[in-house]
C-alpha cells in the first residue's frame, strides 16, 4: 500500500506539468491568433477608401438691406459657380429665395442679378428652377442659396474618430504593431478634395492627338544622323551661380 501511494504521488506531478504545458500552448497559439486579427485593415486605402457620390454643391449669395442687384465679389462668385455647373453639373440649377424678412424686394433684384452673373457664366435663365423658404430669424442674413448635384470625391466616414485608445491599455493592440484607426485620414480626404475631376480616380483620360511636326522633324534628324533631342535654352541663371555655390 506504502509503494503504490509513492508511486502515485510520484507520477502526479509529471501529469500535471504536461496538462500544464498543453493548456500553455493552446493559449499561445490563442494568443497569437487574436493578435493575427485585426479590426480594421492596414491599408490606409483600404480602411479609409476615396468613394464616388453625387453630392450637392451650393453657393450662398447674400441679399442687402437695399437690394440693387450683387456686388461685383458676388457676382464674380456666381459666374465661377455657372462655370462649375457646365462643367460637372448634373440636373438643374436651383435658387432657394427666402421670404418673410421684409426683403422680398431686395430678394427679387439680388436673384435678377443672379441670373445676370449665370448668363455670364454661360448659364441660361431657363436653367434655374426658383424655390422660397421662410425665414426663421429676421435678425440673421437670410441668403439665397444656389445648388446643383456633382459628381464627388470623398471618404465614406468623418475623420477625428478613434474607436480604441492609443495608449498603453490593452496588450492585445499594442502587440499587434499596427497603425491607429484615424492614421492616413486627413491625408486621403486632402487628396479627394484636390482632385479636380473625381473620374480621374477611377480611369485615365485618353491619350489626345500627337504632335505630327514635331515627330517628322524627330524623323527626319534620324536619317540625316543627327541628334533628335531637343536642345532647351536656358535664359535664367542659375540659383548656385547667383548665390555663390558650389
Amino acid at each position: 500500500m506504502m509503494a503504490r501511494s509513492q508511486q502515485k504521488i510520484r507520477f502526479r506531478p509529471a501529469g500535471l506539468g504536461i496538462v500544464l504545458a498543453a493548456a500553455t500552448t493552446l493559449g499561445a497559439c490563442t494568443h497569437r491568433a487574436d493578435l493575427a486579427s485585426s479590426l480594421a485593415p492596414v491599408d490606409v486605402r483600404e480602411r479609409h477608401p476615396i468613394v464616388l457620390r453625387d453630392a450637392p454643391r451650393s453657393l450662398d449669395v447674400f441679399v442687402g438691406r437695399s437690394g440693387g442687384g450683387l456686388d461685383p465679389r458676388q457676382a464674380e462668385d456666381v459666374a465661377d459657380f455657372a462655370r462649375e455647373y457646365s462643367r460637372s453639373g448634373k440636373g438643374g440649377l436651383v435658387a432657394q429665395v427666402p421670404t418673410g424678412s421684409r426683403r422680398e424686394m431686395a430678394a427679387h433684384d439680388t436673384l435678377n442679378g443672379i441670373r445676370s452673373a449665370l448668363a455670364r457664366g454661360g448659364v441660361s435663365g431657363q436653367a434655374l428652377s426658383v424655390r422660397t423658404y421662410p425665414v426663421v430669424d429676421a435678425n440673421l442674413a437670410s441668403p439665397i442659396r444656389l445648388t446643383f448635384a456633382s459628381l464627388q470625391a470623398g471618404l465614406p466616414h468623418d475623420c477625428g474618430q478613434w474607436p480604441s485608445d492609443t495608449g498603453v491599455s490593452s496588450m492585445k493592440e499594442d502587440m499587434t504593431n499596427e497603425p491607429y484607426w484615424n492614421f492616413g485620414c486627413s491625408s486621403q480626404a486632402t487628396l479627394a478634395a484636390q482632385v479636380a475631376d473625381p473620374i480621374d480616380l477611377v480611369r485615365s483620360r485618353s491619350e489626345g492627338r500627337p504632335d505630327i511636326a514635331k515627330r517628322m522633324g524627330a524623323i527626319a534628324k534620324i536619317r540625316d544622323g543627327k541628334d533628335p533631342s531637343t536642345q532647351y535654352r536656358q535664359e535664367t541663371p542659375q540659383i548656385n551661380s547667383t548665390v555663390g555655390g558650389r
